[in-house]
């Protein structure tokens, strides 16, 4: 299997199991963990379901398919789809939407400037282009940009919707973690990796909020520590917390879900990366035939890494 099936994969089975108990306490969860496909919980939809988190995702790689290249404004427009439309969904209807995803492409529908759609004040600052922003760590590995190519993408593809420096920072963090699996990193040289990279474009105040990750070890942390909110400060912390102290992908996926709270993104993203460090086999047979036009996703990816070979 491909680094892009095994990422994609893995971040829509994360999303998959952490739908039905999102929002569920820590505390309950922690008591009675989620080990298995489920449905019909905090959602009423079957298990093997993926929410938003994935469906933005989706919408993102067919842009890409479709155009050659990395187009904003259709990009935009595929979001617009999904909302609207329940494009890119498992069964037709949108679900889970988050209120700045939901204000931005709005705003996109009324015929706003694309730099004016995204949110840019401080409450804005919720996971949800973290959540979708995978596809550009493949894009940019792939055509080999550089760190500066590589800002101005993530940048521009986060403010779509999320257009505060603290939810740039974020994505831009993911996915230069992302970016040194795919160089054949393991998991701690790449995050030792991103701790000194440059992000001299980012003010000290933004920066500081994530001093848990990039000054410190944030494996090291205790788990009344870890907060599981959509805070995008919150889901990357608990998401690299998890992934340093599993020893597999489906011990990373138990462990992210039952954080509690936001469990699909935090299950999405954990996942993503266990994906890419463990690979598809290793992700649990049955959680694989329970997930949601599975046939679907893989041959998406599979046209993605199509496209992305290609010299485009």
């Amino acid at each position: 299997m491909s680094k892009i099936i095994d990422g994609i994969i893995g971040h829509a089975i994360g999303d998959a199991m952490g739908v039905p108990i999102e929002f569920c306490e820590r505390e309950k969860l922690l008591q009675h963990p989620v080990t298995k496909m489920i449905g019909y919980g905090s959602y009423d939809v079957p298990e093997g379901t993926w929410s938003d988190d994935t469906s933005m995702e989706v919408a993102t790689i067919e842009s890409i398919i479709n155009k050659k290249e990395i187009d904003y404004k259709d990009i935009m427009m595929n979001f617009y789809y999904w909302l609207k439309e329940g494009k890119y969904t498992p069964y037709g209807e949108a679900f889970d939407a988050g209120r700045t995803c939901i204000q931005s492409i709005i705003n996109f529908s009324k015929g706003y400037e694309l730099s004016e759609c995204g949110q840019k004040d401080n409450m804005s600052n919720g996971n949800g282009s973290l959540m979708r922003i995978l596809p550009i760590a493949y894009y940019c590995h792939y055509k080999k940009l550089k760190e500066s190519e590589i800002y101005e993408i993530v940048k521009n593809v986060s403010s779509l919707t999320h257009a505060h420096e603290i939810s740039i920072l974020g994505c831009y963090i993911y996915v230069l973690y992302v970016m040194r699996l795919l160089d054949g990193k393991d998991k701690f040289a790449s995050y030792n990796l991103i701790k000194i990279a440059d992000y001299s474009m980012f003010s000290q105040e933004t920066l500081k909020v994530y001093d848990r990750i990039l000054k410190e070890d944030i494996k090291k942390r205790n788990i009344n520590e870890i907060k599981s909110t959509g805070y995008v400060v919150d889901t990357l912390e608990a998401s690299f917390w998890v992934l340093l102290n599993a020893k597999d992908y489906k011990e990373s996926i138990i462990g992210a879900i039952n954080l509690g709270d936001d469990t699909d993104t935090i299950g999405a993203i954990t996942g993503s990366m266990a994906g890419i460090i463990y690979g598809y086999d290793t992700i649990p047979k049955d959680w694989i035939e329970k997930l949601a036009k599975r046939d679907y996703l893989e041959n998406l990816c599979n046209d993605f890494e199509r496209v992305l070979s290609k010299d485009i």
